[in-house]
């Protein structure tokens, strides 16, 4: 489907910034009321607090899915 490798394209370009953390790359993907839910349940809101989180914990490995609005990342889950 069209749609779905669309969030798969977008999880992969987000994820491949975060690995070489380049932020500046990352911020235009991810939407600024994003919700990253971490593999513990923890949810962490907004696209300024999650690129935060992630300059100081990095990033354990791709997400098990992500949902979209506009072209960006709206939901991650870890």
């Amino acid at each position: 489907m069209r749609h779905n490798a669309k969030m798969e394209d977008v999880a992969s370009v987000a994820h491949a910034a975060i690995v070489k953390r380049d932020w500046i790359a990352l911020q235009p993907l991810l939407h600024p009321y994003l919700h990253w839910v971490q593999a513990d349940g923890q949810v962490v809101r907004g696209r300024t607090k999650v690129i935060g989180m992630l300059q100081a914990t990095g990033i354990s490995g791709p997400p098990a899915s992500v949902e979209l609005r506009d072209g960006q990342v709206y939901r991650w889950y870890a």
